[in-house]
């Protein structure tokens, strides 16, 4: 798909059905992605500003991610891209049409797993040596090189990639609702400790076949980050699955640092914002590209969610997620907003600074919101697909749902009271339209009432004298 990358990377607007698009737009040409074959490896690296300004490189020296298994739920991902040798250390396709290891790109835009997975885990790679000149004398090569081409934010640790077909027609006939909860069962189930989704839609709500996967990754202490989506794709408000309870939800920030008037979205989900403009990423095939989006936001706050599990592994996925938001900078509205949630992301106050522990999730729980929400449908959970799906053996108890809880008898009071309340207004009102039409009757001269403003006037009854 690489050779096509000039072209623009708005996308449709997504059926109110939830079907997902992908939430991409790059920063070329009316945000197109874009490559440049004339740039050499090393100067994309030089570009990833965001590196440094979000603290990145001051926590590499606590941690790079070492022993943190992070799956990155999209198109497919480019194994044998120079810059993830080593980096992939498995996969599944969810889509029914991708390769069985999801290391091929599907979908509308096959090339978007591959600049997710560079940007989250990309361990760059070293350029090939020169042929020395006969006539040449020898110079001392540097003791530890820096590589060329992209340095992922946690470039220790190793990716799982999950493929789904996205964005248009699939050829299997699966749709989002059984590829996504077949894509985070399978992530949960092999050892994924976070899951990267730079996938979203256009409607906030998700089908309730979800529920069960993202209530399973939740049980089994699994950080979920995923995108807000961009407005120049039509995301004007986050969709799902940035909705959902407990999620890290990923807002975008221009080059000078406020958010994004392309490349973001806005909304109450939102937990912190992280650079959107300006990235780059790694193609299929070797090739690199600019692009823009929060798609690029979600695997660095990802992979900053990666270091810190490598550098605390028994500590919980809620607590990892409110290390994260309470080290964030504050900006826009003081305190939680929708277009920078709990600020901007500081990657170095996220490992080094001393946080106090939470009593939960500071963004929510899935489990709560299906307690309220789904209250009354929970006796038979929304079934998963049918599709086998290979899984490792489970290392904690299996997830349930919780039950629905019936009524109390304080909601019943309350309902039968406003029952009584509006049929005794009912019946005033009818009274009341009884007794004008009577009045009205016996004195035609009463004013009438305009049907569309409320006001009155005068009923004429004969010629003005």
């Amino acid at each position: 798909m690489h050779p096509a990358i000039s072209r623009t990377a708005r996308l449709p607007r997504a059926a109110a059905s939830a079907l997902l698009a992908l939430v991409l737009a790059a920063s070329c040409l009316g945000f197109g992605l874009c490559s440049a074959p004339a740039a050499q490896a090393d100067e994309w690296r030089d570009k990833q500003y965001w590196l440094a300004e979000s603290g990145i490189t001051k926590a590499w020296e606590v941690s790079k991610g070492a022993g943190v298994k992070v799956a990155v739920i999209d198109s497919g991902v480019d194994a044998e891209h120079p810059d993830l040798k080593g980096a992939v250390a498995g996969g599944y396709d969810a889509s029914g049409s991708g390769r069985p290891d999801g290391q091929q790109g599907v979908g509308i835009k096959p090339e978007h797993g591959t600049l997710v997975a560079t940007m989250l885990a990309g361990r760059g790679h070293q350029p090939p040596s020169p042929s020395p000149s006969p006539s040449a004398s020898p110079a001392a090569a540097p003791a530890n090189p820096a590589p060329d081409g992209i340095v992922g934010v946690a470039p220790e640790a190793q990716i799982l990639s999950v493929s789904t077909w996205l964005g248009s027609t699939n050829p299997s006939g699966k749709s989002d609702q059984d590829q996504i909860p077949e894509a985070v069962r399978w992530a949960v189930d092999n050892g994924a400790r976070v899951i990267n989704i730079s996938l979203g839609s256009t409607t906030p709500q998700w089908p309730q076949s979800w529920d069960a996967a993202f209530l399973y990754a939740e049980q089994k202490d699994v950080v979920i980050v995923a995108a807000a989506g961009n407005r120049v794709g039509g995301n004007i408000q986050v969709g799902a699955p940035a909705t959902i309870p407990g999620v890290l939800t990923v807002a975008g920030l221009d080059r000078q640092g406020a958010a994004s008037v392309d490349a973001s979205s806005q909304g109450i989900s939102i937990g912190v914002a992280a650079p959107a403009e300006n990235l780059l990423g790694g193609l299929p095939g070797g090739g690199y590209a600019e692009w823009a989006g929060t798609s690029g936001s979600t695997p660095i706050v990802a992979g900053v969610a990666a270091l810190i599990r490598s550098k605390w592994p028994s500590m919980s996925a809620e607590q990892v997620i409110n290390r994260i938001v309470s080290t964030a900078k504050d900006a826009g509205a003081p305190g939680k907003d929708p277009l920078y949630g709990f600020g901007v992301l500081n990657a170095e106050a996220a490992l080094k600074d001393t946080v106090p522990e939470a009593a939960g999730n500071p963004l929510g729980s899935i489990a709560e919101w299906i307690r309220v929400h789904r209250r009354g449908n929970l006796a038979t959970p929304a079934p998963l697909p049918t599709t086998d799906v290979p899984s490792a053996v489970p290392t904690l108890p299996e997830a349930t749902v919780p039950a629905a809880e019936p009524p109390s008898q304080r909601d019943s009071a309350i309902g039968a009271s406003v029952v009584i309340g509006f049929g005794v207004l009912f019946v005033a009102i009818v009274g009341a339209a009884a007794i004008q039409l009577r009045r009205a009757a016996r004195n035609p001269a009463l004013p009438g009432e305009d049907a569309d403003t409320g006001a009155t006037e005068a009923v004429e009854t004969g010629p003005k004298t």
